[in-house]
């Protein structure tokens, strides 16, 4: 079998046999790419510790048909700040489990493993873990091609102000005033909420990540965002679904997302 080294991040990973373990990995120039790690759920395994879920390593991997095999594996950054930390395990399992469904198989992206990179590296660091996941939100849809419309309607194309106006996951974005109501999808958007999502989507991390929003203005981007990528991908992600069976039990993973008020 053919060997090569890449970097990867670990999106997701399950138990398979006694000891071993399929991961899926995400590589700057293979894109999305499923591997065996042998041997990592043993007491003795050298590799256990580097091949972790969210885990950014280098990797020597030896090219299968169906699998590729981990044969070395070795930590470039850990992102310790995502482990013991509920709030921000969840949205790394968020971030991971986006990337998983939007990214194919072989197609390699140096900016989208980049942003997943540096994403990973803000929420684990982040005053607010639920800013870091809009950003991320917003700059993977910018580069797959779904960039959401936030400037001019998309129904009748008139420039937008920033208040009465709707986003419609099926239009496309943010919908005006005089059309919102020929629109079925189209949810309220508060003019803060309108405000932030325009930030986020034309400044880099290093200046988003000042904002402090306030826990209703959270809840209604999440629902915004949310409602976006469930459009695209045409199915709700089970990170979604957790982060509400989570809330209903007392959990806090930030935001208010039954309010539409900001």
């Amino acid at each position: 079998m053919r060997l090569y080294r890449t970097e990867a991040i670990v999106l997701c990973r399950r138990d398979f046999g006694e000891a071993d373990r399929i991961l899926t990995l995400y590589t700057p120039e293979r894109g999305k790419l499923a591997a065996i790690a042998k041997g990592v759920r043993r007491v003795t395994s050298r590799q256990s510790g580097h091949v972790e879920l969210f885990t950014y390593a280098n990797l020597l991997l030896a090219e299968g048909r169906n699998l590729h095999v981990v044969t070395q594996a070795e930590t470039i950054r850990p992102y310790r700040g995502l482990r013991g930390d509920l709030v921000r395990t969840t949205y790394a399992y968020h971030i991971a489990e986006t990337t998983d469904r939007f990214v194919r198989e072989g197609v390699g992206s140096p900016a989208t493993f980049a942003l997943l990179r540096d994403s990973l590296a803000a929420l684990a660091e982040a005053d607010d873990p639920s800013l870091a996941a809009r950003f991320f939100e917003l700059r993977l849809l910018d580069q797959l091609g779904y960039r959401p419309e936030l400037h001019v309607c998309p129904v009748c194309g008139a420039a937008l102000s920033l208040e009465g106006n709707g986003f419609s996951p099926e239009t496309g974005g943010v919908v005006c005033p005089a059309c919102v109501t020929s629109v079925s999808d189209a949810q309220p958007l508060p003019g803060s909420v309108f405000r932030v999502l325009r930030f986020l989507q034309s400044r880099d991390w290093a200046v988003a990540c000042r904002l402090t929003l306030s826990p209703a203005t959270r809840g209604v981007l999440e629902r915004v965002m949310h409602a976006f990528v469930r459009h695209h991908l045409e199915r709700e992600l089970n990170s979604v679904a957790f982060m509400r069976r989570l809330r209903s039990t007392g959990g806090d993973v930030g935001g208010d997302p039954g309010s539409v008020s900001a």
